[in-house]
């Protein structure tokens, strides 16, 4: 099997777990692998669909990311601090899942991010301060009792 430049290096991108970061297209016949077709990618809806386990760090190395929904599925763990690497994301939905601790102060770095919601987790903490995170609204972080500071309104 050749990819589109004609390399037989079996180049993996993203690791060498089970599944392939590459798709197979045959063109009139002729097979070409599409390698690191992840990287490319600009927007992943995974939400509703019963995942569990952790956001894996390897996300953040999709740099060229726009929005990524894993709302609705039962995740758990930590947001891994690697989504700082998403430098172009606009839209970050974790809603309705079981992910705990902090959220990473290192998100306050994305300056594009214009939708978010963390709702109905388990976050604890400060919610992280500057940028964009200083124009998300108190609903965006509901059912989370133990979060703090702004933007959430005193009880």
């Amino acid at each position: 099997m050749m990819n589109a430049n004609g390399d037989k290096s079996g180049l993996k991108y993203m690791g060498d777990g089970y599944y392939q970061d590459f798709i197979m297209v045959i063109l009139k016949g002729v097979e070409i692998a599409m390698e690191r077709i992840l990287t490319i990618f600009t927007t992943i809806d995974f939400s509703c669909n019963k995942f569990e386990g952790h956001i894996p760090k390897s996300i953040g190395k999709l740099c060229l990311l726009h929005e990524l929904n894993f709302s609705h599925n039962d995740l758990t763990g930590h947001i891994p601090s690697s989504l700082e690497n998403l430098i172009k994301l606009e839209a970050l939905e974790l809603s309705w899942n079981n992910i705990s601790g902090k959220i990473p102060e290192q998100l306050a770095s994305l300056t594009f991010l214009e939708v978010l919601n963390f709702s109905q987790n388990h976050f604890v903490g400060p919610i992280p301060r500057g940028k964009q995170f200083d124009t998300f609204q108190n609903d965006m972080y509901n059912g989370n009792m133990g979060l703090c500071g702004p933007p959430l309104s005193k009880k």
